[in-house]
């Protein structure tokens, strides 16, 4: 079945290493998004003309454009405008930081246009300030709203890392793959007991996050 070729010399710590790169791309992402989705996100959330169209334009481009392609014109692109070469690292963290603020920012517009305008006034009504309103009655909502919709996006993110070995970040996919190619010969099913492997892993990686949403969830609904 191709399980053999996981035991041999350094494959099973070159495996977790490439998974620890995708991890690392991710993370660094995850916390750049959040930070600029919030700001954003509010931002989108006033009713100004110009901040709604650009807005839209943005959401638009990041869910009509592929993340692969996004990615060439990055690491690619970039280079050939400016002279300047971006590492591979570099351009998938802005790649998916672009992505996953958009993802992001689009979450936290959805969560503060959600609170009824009767809440606003009830506040004020009670001598709550503007800043002690949000304090203690809208930011509370939104973070129940919020945490686990952006905990999903998370999961996303860390799936959506497999396209970097594309522009040749070795990452557990990558890792695979090097492995499958110097074991044809000797383990032709090699790719099954391999792909196998990287499913487990990236499983292992998201399947508590899946769990700590789920549980947020039923918690909170409660």
């Amino acid at each position: 079945m191709g399980f053999e070729v996981l035991l041999k010399g350094k494959n099973p710590v070159r495996l977790l290493a490439g998974l620890g790169v995708a991890l690392r791309i991710s993370l660094i992402s995850v916390v750049i998004s959040i930070l600029l989705g919030l700001i954003i996100g509010t931002l989108m959330t006033m009713k100004n003309p110009l901040i709604h169209a650009v807005s839209r334009i943005y959401l638009e481009i990041v869910r009509i454009m592929p993340q692969m392609v996004l990615l060439f014109i990055v690491f690619f692109g970039f280079t050939k405008m400016t002279g300047h070469n971006l590492s591979a690292e570099v351009s998938s963290v802005i790649v998916f930081s672009f992505w996953g603020t958009a993802e992001m920012a689009d979450l936290v517009r959805g969560c503060l246009t959600s609170i009824p305008a009767i809440q606003y006034e009830s506040s004020k009504a009670l001598g709550l300030s503007r800043v002690q309103t949000y304090r203690y009655v809208i930011i509370p909502q939104i973070i129940r709203r919020l945490l686990p919709l952006s905990i999903n996006l998370i999961t996303r993110m860390i799936k959506t890392t497999s396209l970097i070995m594309m522009i040749g970040i070795v990452e557990v996919l990558k890792v695979g793959q090097q492995i499958i190619e110097a074991n044809r010969k000797t383990s032709p099913h090699a790719a099954f007991g391999v792909f196998a492997a990287i499913f487990i892993l990236y499983f292992l990686a998201c399947w508590p996050i899946s769990c700590l949403s789920k549980y947020l969830e039923k918690r909170w609904e409660n």
